[in-house]
């Protein structure tokens, strides 16, 4: 019973956290993307002065780091039951390598280039070959979160359908159907 409940917490948490992380990124693509990257570098100029109090980089590392803890929890209370253990394992595999490791090796270096390094140290060519880039390589984020939310909400309902309990079925009584009741009263 115990170990059921911290598997509904951990799902729960799990699925929650990939949605939100999706979203956000979901959301990033559409509302900030267009007014980042459109005309670099004087749009990344823009965003450098917009983004000081706040950004992606205050929102995104925490909600990633709850991902991947609900992950490795739901992963660990889960892997006995093969049935989920691979949606589990899957969603938490996708969204390490997508999310964590390719930003790791791909958008880290290009956000010091167009938003940490200072204004005048690359060329405005290379400043728009690193944006280009970096809105390509964004694609494999935004699949990557999408592929996790869905992996984590199809465990979540997986597990609801194993643990949920059985219908209680009505007592035998004696029941007529509508064609009998038509014929009796005719």
């Amino acid at each position: 019973m115990v170990r059921t409940r911290l598997t509904w917490i951990a799902l729960i948490a799990m699925v929650w956290a990939s949605m939100m992380s999706f979203g956000g990124v979901a959301a990033e693509t559409v509302m900030l993307y267009p007014n980042i990257f459109n005309d670099a570098p004087a749009s990344l100029d823009r965003a450098r002065e917009f983004l000081v109090h706040g950004g992606p980089h205050d929102y995104f590392p925490p909600l990633g780091a709850s991902v991947i803890l609900s992950s490795v929890a739901a992963t660990l209370l889960i892997w006995r039951d093969r049935r989920l253990r691979w949606w589990i394992a899957g969603a938490t595999a996708v969204f390490v390598v997508c999310e964590f490791l390719f930003s790791a090796v791909f958008f880290w270096p290009r956000n010091e280039i167009m938003f940490v390094d200072p204004v005048g140290t690359h060329s405005p060519e290379y400043l728009r070959q690193v944006a280009a880039e970096f809105v390509a390589g964004h694609w494999v984020r935004v699949a990557g979160g999408a592929v996790t939310a869905v992996l984590a909400f199809v465990a979540l309902l997986k597990f609801v359908r194993s643990t949920a309990p059985a219908p209680v079925s009505a007592p035998a009584t004696a029941s007529v159907s509508v064609a009998e009741s038509s014929e009796a009263t005719r």
